[in-house]
Order: C-alpha cells, then sequence, then structure tokens
C-alpha cells in the first residue's frame, strides 16, 4: 500500500506518492481547482484508486513561531472533507513549514524556466511533505 502527499492550496494543490515499495516519493501532478473541492476530491478518487493508496498526509500550514495560520483553517476544513469521505483511510498531516521554500530553491538549482515553475512548484512541495513524513515514520 502506498502513501499519498498533498499539498492543499486555494486553487492548486500538489500530489505526491510513495513507489509500491514506500522507499521514495514521487511527485504525480498538481491538480488546478480553483477554490473547487469537488473537482479536487473527483480527481483524488482517481489517483487513489490507481494507486492503491491507505494513508493520505496533509501539509499544515504553521507560522514560524508554530502557530496556525490562516490558511491552516482552511486546510483543516478540507482535512475533514477527506475524513469523511474516505472513512477507511489513515488520514494525517504534517508541519510544511519551508517546503515551498525548499521547492523554490531546489526549482532555481535546477534552472526551471519560470513560467514553468507555477505548475511544479506545488508537486514539488508535495514531494517534500511526504519525505518529511516518511523520514518522520522510520
Amino acid at each position: 500500500m502506498r502513501i499519498l502527499g498533498i499539498d492543499y492550496g486555494d486553487s492548486r494543490v500538489g500530489i505526491a506518492v510513495t513507489d509500491a515499495l514506500g522507499i521514495t516519493a514521487q511527485g504525480l501532478e498538481t491538480i488546478s481547482h480553483n477554490g473547487n473541492d469537488k473537482i479536487l476530491l473527483k480527481r483524488l478518487d482517481e489517483i487513489l484508486e490507481e494507486y492503491s493508496v491507505d494513508t493520505i498526509v496533509v501539509g499544515m500550514p504553521f507560522n514560524m513561531d508554530g502557530t496556525k495560520t490562516v490558511r491552516a483553517e482552511v486546510t483543516e476544513k478540507f482535512i475533514h472533507k477527506l475524513k469523511c469521505k474516505y472513512n477507511k483511510m489513515k488520514i494525517e498531516t504534517i508541519d510544511e513549514r519551508l517546503t515551498t521554500v525548499a521547492a523554490h530553491k531546489t526549482m532555481n538549482f535546477l534552472d526551471v524556466n519560470k513560467t514553468k515553475k507555477r505548475g511544479i512548484v506545488d508537486t514539488i512541495s508535495a514531494v517534500y511533505i511526504l519525505e518529511m513524513y516518511m523520514n518522520k515514520n522510520k
């Protein structure tokens, strides 16, 4: 069984998944949903079925001092939807502080074209979220 990592945003959501052995995390895609969680949940249905996922990890946005951000409240509402829809699945959160910063650093290091960055930053962030979760649970 695999683990799915999610970087949840207002209009785009980055998705990453572990390999079949649970050793590595790969970026899958960025889902554009423009605030419509129904679009997102429909695509998640397809991904969860295709990859036989048993655990979902959602990045939780905190301020640098550890307090909750406004985004955290929105993310918690999304997590509630996930728990209602996928009630047999393990759904967890992990602190996602600085994952987007790390994703931008990675893209800058790789000299990714500025126009491509917007489309992949969330996917790379989801990979970092998933890797942090995997490392925490080793």
